[in-house]
């Protein structure tokens, strides 16, 4: 099992420092979810609501946007150069010391 170390910043500053696996096909939408962080992900990780959008503080982390998250960030509220959607983020170990901070809500 290989976990790598995440921090993501809430919608009211606070930082936290998380543990991700890199061995059970998460994605960064998963794991705040399991954090119980105020992440939503309505659609269950489709790219179809933007609910889960997080700005990427840690831009060799930032990764290449596919077809469907770019079409619906460009729906979306808040989006920032460096928006991502956090359902289409797998969790790797290319992550290890990724830092987000979670859009503020539509």
């Amino acid at each position: 099992m290989s976990d790598i170390n995440i921090t993501i910043v809430d919608r009211e500053g606070v930082a936290h420092e998380l543990v991700a696996p890199t061995d059970m096909n998460m994605n960064l939408m998963e794991v705040c979810k399991s954090y119980e962080l105020p992440v939503e992900g309505t659609c269950g990780g489709m790219a179809m609501c933007a609910s889960c959008q997080v700005y990427v503080e840690t831009p060799e982390h930032f990764g290449e946007r596919n077809e469907d998250e770019d079409a619906m960030l460009s729906e979306a509220f808040h989006v920032k150069k460096n928006s991502r959607l956090g359902c289409q983020m797998p969790i790797t170990t290319d992550l290890e010391g990724l830092k987000v901070t979670l859009a503020p809500e539509a």
